[in-house]
């Protein structure tokens, strides 16, 4: 069976995962975490692609973004992907693949739905440092969301400034959702979505994507579909 062309659409969020390759380390020090924002923030700017929310984990490299047109966001990742593993080879002495595969993407629903994704990426970027403040963890986009650390990779999302009307309201409020955490049944239906490249959302959003993109966005129920018995 063909692979589905990749699912992208244009002026709406994507969940992004790129993982290394057979698990070995996306970064070994502060300086490859310097290296992976820089190209990221080059990639970013050469496509236009708006950057919502991002982390770096020892073997993965999280985004929340916002494509202008359908090529952008692959076009930003084989950037990213030049750029950054050229210099990290460099810098360890080492050749060959870092990215493990295609990345994946799912389209997320405006609204709650990019909050979750937000709170997924900033809250597993200091999942690994227990008791620590999201603030105090530097390598995602959480800092600067708590007020902490102004980023200028970043473009604030409009479900950001619903928030509050001032940035203590917003950036408490965030604070408060980064403590307790995602939704579970959301950030498995996300989880999914961006393993299978799908749409994460109501069924009513994946009916509009699916128009808007002309594939399917949610995975068919296995099994052939039922047969209509003819009618008179």
């Amino acid at each position: 069976m063909a692979r589905l062309a990749r699912l992208c659409v244009p002026g709406l969020p994507h969940l992004v995962l790129q993982r290394s390759v057979h698990a070995q380390p996306l970064v070994h020090d502060d300086a490859d975490r310097r290296a992976l924002h820089e190209a990221l923030q080059a990639a970013a700017r050469a496509q236009q692609l708006a950057v919502w929310g991002w982390a770096v984990e020892p073997q993965a490299l999280w985004l929340l973004v916002c494509p202008p047109a359908v090529e952008s966001l692959g076009r930003a990742m084989q950037m990213l992907g030049r750029r950054y593993v050229a210099g990290f080879n460099r810098r360890h002495g080492r050749q060959g693949a870092l990215w493990g595969g295609r990345f994946r993407a799912a389209v997320v629903e405006p609204g709650e739905w990019v909050l979750t994704a937000l709170c997924i990426i900033e809250q597993g970027s200091a999942a690994d440092r227990v008791g620590v403040d999201p603030a105090r963890a530097p390598w995602s986009s959480a800092a600067h969301h708590l007020g902490a650390s102004p980023d200028t990779l970043l473009t604030d999302p409009p479900e950001w400034w619903a928030l509050g009307n001032t940035p203590f309201e917003r950036e408490h409020a965030w604070r408060a959702r980064l403590l307790a955490g995602p939704d579970p049944a959301r950030a498995a239906a996300l989880a999914r979505a961006v393993q299978g490249a799908w749409v994460a959302g109501s069924a009513a959003f994946a009916a509009e994507v699916e128009a808007l993109a002309g594939r399917p966005a949610k995975p068919r129920r296995p099994g052939r579909p039922p047969r209509r018995t003819a009618t008179r």
